[in-house]
C-alpha cells in the first residue's frame, strides 16, 4: 500500500495488517519528533498488565495504565497530555497534545484527583528510528501514514478497536484493510 502522506511531528504511524515485527503487530505510533536524525514515538495500543502505582513508590492507588511505548528505554516512563491549562508545561505536539512536562506537578495532581484517565497517556519505553530508517520502511509499505485524526483518538480507551479506526480514518481507500484478519490463515 502506497501512502503519499509524509510523517511528521504529531503524524500517526499506522501499521500495515500483517507487520511481522512482534513490537509493532496492528500497532498506532504516535510521532513526537521526526527530523534528519531519525524519530521518535510511542505505541498508543499496547497496555501493559501495570497502572502507575505498580512502577511508582510515591503514587498510591494511581490506576493509570501503563503503556508499551516501544521497545526502547523501557526503564523510563513518559507521557502525553490534553491538560495543559491544569499542568502548565509539556511540548506542544499541535492540536491540543503535549509531550511530557513537570512530572511532580502531575503527581500532585493525580493525588488530588484533578487529571481525568482520558487527558493523560504513560508510556514505557518508546519507539525509535534512526536517521532515514523510518524512510526505508515507509518505501516498504510497513506503515500507513495519518497526518489527519481528531486527537482524542490518541487518549481512546478501546485499544483493541485503536487500530481499525486509525485505518478507516485514511479514507475509503484503506478503510477495507481494517478489516484483514490478524492472521491470514483465518481468511
Amino acid at each position: 500500500m502506497l501512502n503519499k502522506n509524509q510523517p511528521q511531528t504529531r503524524s500517526l504511524l499506522v501499521s500495515e495488517p500483517f507487520m511481522l515485527d512482534p513490537n509493532f503487530n496492528r500497532s498506532v505510533v504516535l510521532l513526537a519528533e521526526h527530523n534528519d536524525q531519525g524519530s521518535m514515538g510511542w505505541v498508543l495500543n499496547q497496555p501493559s498488565n501495570l497502572v502507575l502505582s505498580d512502577v511508582m513508590d510515591d503514587i498510591y492507588d494511581a490506576d493509570f495504565r501503563l503503556f508499551i511505548g516501544g521497545p526502547v528505554g523501557q526503564d523510563s516512563i513518559q507521557f502525553v497530555h490534553k491538560c495543559y491549562d491544569k499542568l502548565n508545561s509539556g511540548i506542544d505536539l499541535g492540536e491540543g497534545v503535549y509531550w511530557g512536562g513537570n512530572f511532580e506537578s502531575l503527581k500532585l495532581l493525580i493525588e488530588n484527583d484533578q487529571i481525568q484517565q482520558d487527558e493523560v497517556k504513560f508510556f514505557l519505553g518508546y519507539s525509535g528510528w534512526t536517521a532515514g530508517q523510518l524512510g526505508q520502511e515507509l518505501r516498504e509499505n510497513t506503515w500507513m501514514v495519518s497526518n489527519s485524526y481528531h486527537p482524542d483518538i490518541i487518549f481512546v480507551d478501546d485499544e483493541e478497536n485503536l487500530w481499525k479506526e486509525a485505518v478507516v480514518n485514511l479514507g475509503p481507500k484503506y478503510a477495507h484493510v481494517a478489516q484483514f484478519p490478524k492472521n491470514p490463515m483465518w481468511n
